[in-house]
């Protein structure tokens, strides 16, 4: 019986495969992106806006790899190295992705390991800490989770993308790479509606997730920070619903995390694991995915394309984006002015307060000082693309809502 199994796994290894060398030729000479053929929920979605697509291009032939928006083939491609396994069984659960993510977990050990250790240090006495204290503490787990966007396996091409060092020790020299920096606004946003907040309604956070490995870890914390701070009652975490740009979070991922923790032969490793298990199974975390977050779509059709996500997040009282991919998502991936606001980049997009946790990995970027982005343009000609800076930016719902 298992070797008949195993003759089934390798043929459909094999088509796989063939499916993935199509993929890459038509690729590499820029053939029309054709529709998906797979038999997915989301086919008839993404079907519908290759059309879009083809009506922008004014009967100028068929959007091909090279003549396409980038965030729109970038993501086409994912969604068809995902076809490739779903629909060679036994296989199509398989997660292409899953021993990159594993490996950039297990390199971060020592920077999850400080994270954590300096974490259960300061939930001893979390409950003496006056207000001002409380807020650097928030300030400093925001730019850990900020930094830890820099580990990204897409971003990274297999070169050695783990966090080695403890993440904390860096922080000060790295706040002049903060080029927006609104961590004043999330602060008085959180604080502001702890006081407001009477007993009858739960504050709560989301936070749409990005990278698993070193990067989740640094969200569970600022997550757990949250809770433990008394800064919010619930934590909704959103993440992929199939493997995407390479280590983008799962829920297996996600899962597996937390599961690593615990298991961990170090005390305040499988302290967090625990807790977090812990945190889930009372419900105070919330892990949700929805199949418009792997959609080519940016997030101003959420409303009209997935209004019942859109429904969700209005319920929420602070939205974090981490990564540069949902940052692209938030402002339409477009080459805007560095000067434009934040606000009128979001189209419209605006469930609740929001707020983007990015590295800058590539070429858009708003909310900046006149003469800023020129400034820095003028001494590091790629300095949109290396990871190397960072923004914390925060837009307010509108009050009507």
């Amino acid at each position: 019986m298992s070797s008949l199994k195993n003759m089934k796994g390798v043929e459909a290894e094999k088509r796989a495969i063939s499916f993935l060398s199509k993929l890459r030729n038509e690729l590499q000479t820029d053939k029309p992106v054709t529709p998906l053929e797979d038999e997915l929920p989301d086919a008839v979605l993404w079907n519908q806006y290759l059309d879009y697509q083809r009506n922008l291009s004014n009967g100028n032939g068929e959007p091909s790899w090279f003549q396409s928006p980038w965030l729109f083939v970038e993501c086409y491609m994912y969604r068809r190295i995902h076809a490739a396994l779903v629909q060679n069984p036994p296989i199509g659960s398989f997660d292409v992705f899953k021993e990159g993510k594993a490996q950039n977990f297990f390199e971060s050990q020592e920077a999850i390991i400080a994270l954590c250790t300096y974490f259960q240090e300061l939930l001893k006495n979390i409950k003496d800490l006056d207000e001002k204290q409380l807020q650097g503490e928030l300030f400093k787990l925001l730019q850990v989770s900020l930094w830890g966007n820099k580990c990204d396996l897409s971003f990274s091409a297999g070169e050695e993308s783990s966090q080695k060092s403890s993440p904390l020790q860096c922080l000060e020299n790295m706040v002049p790479y903060i080029i927006v920096d609104d961590m004043e606004k999330l602060w008085s946003l959180l604080i502001n509606t702890k006081k407001r907040n009477t007993e009858k309604c739960n504050v709560r956070v989301d936070i749409v997730l990005d990278n698993a490995g070193f990067e989740l870890v640094s969200d569970l914390v600022l997550a757990d920070f949250l809770l433990s701070s008394k800064l919010a009652d619930e934590v909704h975490f959103h993440g992929k619903s199939i493997p995407w740009y390479v280590s983008d979070t799962t829920k297996n991922d996600f899962n597996w995390t937390i599961k690593q923790l615990q298991a961990a032969n170090h005390m305040w490793m499988s302290r967090c694991g625990i807790n977090w298990e812990g945190n889930l199974k009372k419900g105070v975390w919330v892990y949700q995915d929805h199949m418009f977050w792997t959609l080519p779509h940016v997030y101003s059709s959420m409303a009209e394309v997935a209004p019942d996500l859109y429904a969700d997040l209005q319920k929420s009282n602070l939205i974090l984006f981490k990564g540069d991919l949902n940052y692209r998502k938030l402002t339409g991936d477009r080459k805007w002015e560095y000067t434009v606001p934040f606000h009128q980049a979001l189209n419209k997009f605006h469930p609740a307060p929001l707020c983007s946790l990015r590295t800058l990995k590539s070429d858009t970027q708003v909310g900046l000082k006149p003469g800023q982005g020129e400034q820095i343009q003028a001494s590091e000609p790629e300095w949109m693309v290396t990871g190397k800076y960072g923004i914390v930016q925060f837009d307010a719902a509108p009050s009507s809502s």
